[in-house]
């Protein structure tokens, strides 16, 4: 066998890929209500280890899952609308809803220094948007790819190798910035750089496997981005 060296290289960066939910805007609690009043519904226990081991699997994903699980009678398409619906109406009332802090910033000082901003969420195209119209972000993104075009969610690599296919530059030029235990997971089996961000929503998600972890988007910035530090190993 032989024997691996450990060094480092300089990667450029030219991409930034974000996820969104827990990343640009803390839309769980809304997820949260919508999905747990349909569980009431479906008259399932849904336990929050459970729900956890969830979260960044798009909603298709998670009812395909549940069916396994649980004795459910409805045809999947019906449950996403339904779980949809209740999103919808909840999004629409909730009037604090904010950007998560320093989040916009960043995305403004990356963009006006010509780092191309791709969004992979596993959230819907209709959720997406919602959250793009009401804090005017689609001008700072050059693509949007949502998880609901992917058989398979976080953590399998599909929905980030596609937003890398989008970037301007090798995929190696390029960093992924999750929240989600799967997230990070799928970013690493993409082979994309990945930057963890542990905030207050997150901290049942294990960013282990991320290449760095922040705690506040203040510690971001294109000055000490544009040059990410990366182990290379050689053998």
């Amino acid at each position: 066998m032989p024997l691996c060296l450990f060094g480092k290289k300089i990667t450029m960066i030219h991409t930034v890929i974000f996820d969104m939910d827990g990343v640009i805007v803390d839309t769980e609690p809304v997820h949260r209500y919508a999905y747990f009043k349909q569980f009431a519904e479906l008259n399932i226990n849904v336990t929050e280890e459970m729900y956890t081991s969830l979260t960044g699997s798009s909603t298709r994903n998670t009812f395909q899952k549940l069916k396994e699980i649980f004795t459910i009678e409805n045809e999947v398409e019906d449950l996403i609308q339904r779980k949809r619906t209740i999103f919808n109406d909840a999004f629409d009332s909730k009037a604090d809803l904010t950007l998560l802090e320093g989040v916009e910033t960043l995305i403004k000082n990356l963009h006006e220094n010509g780092i191309q901003l791709i969004l992979a969420s596993s959230a819907s195209k209709i959720t997406i948007s919602r959250v793009f119209d009401r804090f005017k972000l689609h001008d700072y993104f050059t693509h949007i790819v949502s998880g609901e075009d992917f058989p398979k969610s976080k953590p399998h690599p599909a929905i980030f190798e596609y937003a890398a296919s989008l970037s301007i530059a090798p995929m190696e030029n390029c960093l992924i910035i999750e929240d989600s235990t799967n997230g990070v997971i799928a970013a690493k089996a993409a082979g994309i750089y990945c930057i963890g961000y542990n905030s207050i929503h997150s901290k049942s998600q294990d960013l282990s496997q991320a290449d760095f972890v922040i705690d506040h988007f203040n510690h971001l910035n294109f000055e000490n981005i544009k040059n990410i530090e990366s182990k290379l190993r050689t053998c």
